[in-house]
């Protein structure tokens, strides 16, 4: 027992998990603590406008550069690490003029097609998210590829305690959506940042050994990596899509309070993601990267980190499912009741795809980034029927919620089952 409590004490992946655990869990201490008084202070309505804001931007946001970002920590060189971060950046740039031009031209018909009336003086503000997102994200898969987690952690605390203090600063004067859309918007921003800043100061040199890997051209990286684009940014924006539907039909149909209950309890559960869940698929990304390069049982490694993560979450997640209601309630005030009945159901959700981390940060080394591209579709497709035979044929949006949750346990499990029989044919 003490030779393993000593192995892993030395474990480079551990320490560096708890690296981002650290800056994660203050992060979100911050947010807990502060939680309570900003819901008292904007109440259900500015939540979910803002919550209708976010899942619109959640949708834009991992597409900003084409998810580009995440073929940085793949090759061996430097040079075309660089590369790849330009290529990533000058995506970025396009697309937010693209976008621009298209609310512009298009702002009424995208307001009617979509149901946004509710957040429709705002969207001219997705352009500048889409320019925060992109460079955040290049920041941050650089940091991870020269591991540099503590960097990563200490960004995580500054932009939660700088948004969260700003939101119940500004609550106190001018407590309306658009303080929180604004915070929003800039969210990304201010990580970006914060790691840019930390970057430089940690003074980095990379002591590794440069490979005789090819240096390729921008143009000629854009094809190697091709599939990012083909496959994983199409599968990262229908799996956003997917994640936002109960959000944007609960504002279409039963209104913006409604999507504020429902915003808060995502918010709430998606704390042990954001977490433990992030910062073990940061630390296994790179780890299972270099893993399948020195020819490592790939399976074993999948195994040991989703059996890790269920043991953390089985608690948590249990908690908000015996007692939601009740815990919604005495946290946030009279009213958020019905975000814990929603919070029941949510956690089934986010109690799989917390422990599916490390099966779908697998799929780019396992080149199975195509077949999670299909995956995501059926999901999308089940997911939306879910909500819509909750809405429609039981008039219910807890039934909506309930037959959501109970779809995403079945098809999370069956992406775990599918990665590990992908794995064992590499390992």
């Amino acid at each position: 027992m003490k030779n393993l409590i000593n192995k892993v004490k030395k474990s480079p992946f551990i320490k560096n998990v708890a690296l981002m655990v650290t800056g994660a869990a203050g992060a979100q201490i911050i947010t807990m603590a502060l939680s309570p008084f900003v819901t008292r202070l904007y109440g259900p309505e500015a939540f979910g406008i803002m919550g209708t804001f976010s899942a619109l931007t959640q949708i834009i946001i991992p597409i900003a550069a084409l998810t580009y970002p995440i073929a940085i920590v793949l090759p061996r060189n430097d040079e075309n690490a660089k590369s790849l971060a330009k290529l990533s950046l000058f995506i970025t740039l396009v697309m937010a003029i693209l976008t621009s031009i298209i609310i512009l031209f298009f702002n009424e018909e995208i307001i009617k097609m979509f149901q946004l009336q509710e957040i429709s003086s705002f969207l001219l503000f997705i352009p500048i998210v889409i320019i925060f997102a992109g460079i955040m994200q290049v920041s941050e898969q650089w940091l991870i590829r020269v591991n540099q987690f503590a960097v990563n952690a200490k960004a995580s605390f500054l932009q939660s305690l700088i948004t969260n203090g700003s939101k119940v600063g500004m609550g106190l004067i001018y407590p309306t959506a658009i303080v929180l859309v604004i915070l929003q918007v800039m969210n990304n921003g201010i990580k970006a940042l914060m790691l840019i800043m930390l970057y430089k100061k940690t003074k980095y040199k990379s002591d590794v050994v440069e490979s005789k890997e090819k240096i390729y051209s921008m143009k000629e990286l854009a094809i190697k990596h091709k599939d990012f684009p083909i496959y994983r940014s199409p599968q990262v924006l229908l799996g956003a899509i997917s994640d936002s539907l109960p959000i944007l039909l609960l504002t279409s149909l039963f209104g913006p309070a409604s999507a504020g209950f429902y915003n808060i309890g995502r918010t709430v559960l998606g704390l042990p993601s954001r977490l433990i869940g992030q910062a073990v698929g940061d630390v296994f990304y790179p780890r299972i990267s270099d893993g399948a390069n020195n020819g490592e049982n790939i399976t074993k490694l999948i195994k040991k980190a989703t059996l890790l993560l269920f043991i953390i979450g089985i608690i948590p997640f249990g908690s908000v499912i015996v007692f939601g209601p009740w815990l919604f309630e005495f946290v946030f005030g009279s009213g958020w009741e019905v975000a814990g009945e929603y919070a029941r159901w949510i956690s089934l959700t986010s109690f799989v795809v917390f422990i599916n981390k490390p099966a779908v940060r697998s799929m780019p080394v396992l080149n199975a980034q195509r077949l999670h591209l299909i995956y995501t579709i059926i999901i999308a497709l089940v997911r939306c029927i879910a909500l819509i035979v909750g809405f429609y044929v039981f008039n219910s949006d807890i039934i909506a919620i309930a037959l959501f949750g109970l779809t995403s346990v079945i098809l999370n499990i069956f992406l775990y089952l599918l990665t590990i029989k992908i794995s064992k044919r590499i390992s």
